[in-house]
């Protein structure tokens, strides 16, 4: 778990400081092509003109270079032998599964209504997704939710199918983006 915080949050924390870069060169000058622009389906520049890349009035990656840290800190805390309180934990998870629901939006958003993906973007979808199972999985076995969970069978199930549930999790975004986009990638075969 403090592992997957502290490079989880890493990954996050760069992907969100180079889309705010990149966001902030194109707000300065409309013609710049973002780094991440590099093909009509793999276009941040389409995601980021749209209204939904600042769903808050302001550009959405702020919201990762400042949650990542604090996912970069707990992992690092934990490994250097810090144990939290409940608080803590049902703060954490509170914080992920907003995360959580915040990128499951914007894969549709992206999919559905934008019609382009952001690579920077698809690298925060890969930390939220396995920091979001894997922060649940651990607060229902320490017993953070109540013991009823903590013993329930769904809990025991996710404790021995774990991986290959986060696999099936990410397949199904893959699969998503495949179909979505099926008419672009055939041409490329």
């Amino acid at each position: 778990m403090a592992w997957l915080l502290l490079v989880g949050g890493s990954i996050g924390l760069l992907a969100s400081a180079v889309l705010l870069v990149e966001r902030f060169e194109l707000a300065e000058n409309p013609a710049y092509t973002p780094s991440c622009s590099l093909n009509p389906v793999l276009s941040c520049g389409s995601i980021m003109e749209s209204a939904q890349a600042a769903v808050f009035g302001f550009p959405n990656p702020i919201l990762g270079v400042a949650a990542f840290p604090v996912l970069m800190t707990t992992g690092a805390a934990m490994l250097a032998g810090a144990e939290f309180r409940r608080w803590f934990w049902v703060g954490l998870q509170v914080g992920v599964t907003a995360g959580m629901g915040f990128v499951l939006w914007l894969v549709f958003q992206s999919l559905y209504r934008i019609g382009a993906l952001c690579p920077y973007c698809m690298a925060v979808w890969a930390v939220i997704i396995p920091t979001f199972w894997y922060l649940t999985l651990r607060n229902a076995r320490a017993r953070i939710f109540g013991e009823r969970v903590a013993v329930a069978r769904v809990t025991r199930w996710a404790e021995v199918w774990h991986a290959p549930a986060l696999l099936v999790a990410f397949l199904f975004v893959l699969g998503l983006i495949g179909a979505r986009f099926w008419s672009y990638w055939s041409t490329l075969i």
